[in-house]
């Protein structure tokens, strides 16, 4: 394995296990009496990480490929539904380690935040709609950037310039961008009052008078491209490559850590293979920030 990755991982297992360490109640619940897990929560979080960052989709193939390469690191590997099973039970565990390695990044305290969403498509064809247990979260919608309709959810991001996750949130296809932009403050209002002044750049979909009242409320500067009905808006020469940067991203997610190739057929199994897919970002980026890297280097120095 790769010298990088293999510090990376063990750089996240130790931080992972010392999250644990001082907050057990956010590992999954599990009964008091019985037989211990063979692999720790901490070895589990790792273990999810590596299997986005190295690009495997499937699970069963993922488990093959970690019992051959990574005896190494990881002394006991469960079957493909135990390792699947205890993912999904692992979700909030995961989001606290993504805001954990976040915060840990000198990023985490830039003044401009980029907005944007990404479809998460879940199924093509009509069967899958009518019998998906995800037909009552999942829905049909438009993809404008790649001039197509899809049927799943939309992946809400709000990141740093240089692609450091700082909250998101996973949405119907349909769901205004503008609600749900400010339900992710009304969940955590910190995020914006701790940082008065603090730039958002957002596109041309969150407009109106209510909504940017609202954000000037929560002292965040609003900056978009000006709609067809307005006058030329402040700002407008340095959306096209900031709008670049967020569109890199997006692609990251997709081109190079599988985003639309989740496998997720429950909200649970969706929800943390997207968790795992920004905690493999927030990981790479963290990592190079710590290690004095180039935080933009490409995540397929970590492909194999």
């Amino acid at each position: 394995m790769d010298a990088d990755l293999d510090t990376l991982t063990t750089a996240l297992f130790v931080r992972t296990d010392d999250l644990l360490l001082e907050s057990p109640e956010l590992a999954p619940w599990r009964p008091t009496v019985g037989i211990p897990p063979r692999l720790s929560d901490a070895e589990l979080v790792t273990l999810s990480v590596m299997q986005a960052l190295l690009g495997f989709t499937s699970e069963r193939r993922w488990i093959r490929h970690a019992r051959t390469h990574l005896g190494h690191l990881f002394p006991y590997l469960p079957k493909a539904p135990g390792y699947n099973k205890r993912l999904r039970k692992a979700g909030r565990l995961i989001q606290q380690v993504i805001r954990l390695l976040a915060v840990d990044t000198m990023l985490w305290s830039d003044d401009v935040w980029v907005v944007d969403s990404t479809p998460v498509e879940c199924g093509r064809s009509r069967e899958t709609v009518k019998r998906s247990d995800l037909a009552e979260w999942a829905e049909y919608g438009y993809c404008a950037s790649h001039f197509r309709f899809f049927w799943g959810l939309r992946l809400h991001l709000v990141c740093t310039l240089h692609g450091l996750p700082v909250a998101f949130a996973l949405t119907g296809a349909k769901a205004d961008e503008r609600e749900t932009l400010l339900a992710i403050f009304d969940v955590e209002p910190r995020l914006a009052t701790d940082r008065p002044g603090q730039t958002l750049i957002d596109d041309k979909n969150h407009f109106g008078v209510g909504f940017e009242q609202r954000l000037t409320e929560l002292g965040l500067q609003l900056l978009r491209p000006a709609r067809k009905d307005e006058a030329e808006r402040p700002g407008s020469q340095l959306f096209r490559p900031l709008r670049q940067l967020i569109e890199s991203v997006n692609e990251t997610f997709k081109g190079q850590l599988d985003l639309e190739r989740h496998r997720g057929r429950t909200a649970a199994g969706v929800m943390v293979r997207v968790l795992q897919r920004i905690l493999a970002l927030t990981s790479v980026i963290w990592h190079n920030d710590q290690t004095g890297q180039p935080v933009m280097r490409a995540l397929t120095a970590y492909d194999h």
